[in-house]
């Protein structure tokens, strides 16, 4: 997760364990609802969580609506592994393309995820 002056990696990743949002997708889950869960890398080592699902799309965020951003898979693994999810799906955000600077052509949402390398939630 972001580091903050004063504030650990456990710091963080106990305020999103209280986040009334990660409460709300543990009892999400517990209802047998299921989801595809996408790592989405993005520059400088920053990763966000999206939540496919049948309804739509959805991000992990904090009680302020704030797209919860992890420095590492590890985080995002200690966080939703305790919720049943063993798995997810590592894409990278469309910015452009690097080699020589030309914006990208949008890609759908299914083609992502297939497209993309599966992640084991698993921290030892």
């Amino acid at each position: 997760m972001i580091q903050t002056p004063g504030r650990t990696h456990a710091d963080l990743l106990q305020h999103a364990w209280r986040s009334r949002r990660v409460e709300t997708l543990r009892l999400w889950l517990a209802e047998g609802n299921t989801l595809t869960v996408e790592v989405q890398t993005l520059d400088q080592g920053l990763h966000v969580v999206r939540l496919h699902h049948a309804a739509g799309i959805s991000r992990l965020v904090d009680d302020n609506g704030q797209s919860l951003r992890f420095t590492g898979t590890q985080w995002i693994s200690r966080l939703l592994l305790p919720l049943g999810l063993t798995h997810g799906v590592q894409t990278w955000a469309e910015v452009q393309d690097e080699t020589i600077g030309l914006p990208t052509t949008p890609i759908d949402n299914a083609s992502l995820l297939a497209h993309g390398t599966r992640v084991a939630f698993q921290t030892r």
